[in-house]
């Protein structure tokens, strides 16, 4: 896997690896439909998502019981794979990470009849700890 990292800061590797293990943990809570894990990602001052269909979300409490809504079930047919594939460090604690969703089967084969999604992370090192600070995830329309 090669990810470009690039910003104002010189970008460690440890902190590289942690940024892919927060998006291997994205992967893991929604491909096991698992919303304490997935909301374990975020901050709970004042982060936003929007998802893949314009939903905006405001507020740890809002993408809470959205997620507890929306989760459990959504993955009964399909999943998707995650991939890191760029890493902006704003600063040493302030990091922007853009990821490949590609739709799977739940057996892991490739779906080629549902868009790729583009999430877009802005990610905020809290105590120690990258967290998800804002996100927006967007299919991909060919065109």
């Amino acid at each position: 896997m090669s990810i470009e990292v690039f910003g104002t800061t010189e970008a460690r590797q440890d902190e590289v690896d942690a940024i892919v293990r927060l998006v291997a943990g994205v992967e893991h809570a929604q491909q096991n439909e698992l919303p304490e894990a997935f909301m374990s990602l975020f901050r709970t001052q004042d982060p936003v998502w929007t998802t893949a269909h314009g939903k905006r979300l405001s507020g740890w409490e809002e993408i809470n019981a959205f997620t507890h809504k929306v989760l459990p079930g959504a993955m009964k047919h399909s999943t998707a794979s995650y991939e890191v594939v760029r890493i902006l460090f704003v600063r040493p604690d302030v990091a922007v990470v853009n990821v490949r969703q590609r739709p799977v089967r739940l057996d892991g084969s490739p779906r080629d009849d549902y868009p790729e999604g583009r999430p877009f992370y802005v990610l905020a090192k809290d105590d120690g700890e990258w967290k998800i600070a804002a996100a927006q995830n967007t299919q991909v329309v060919e065109g």
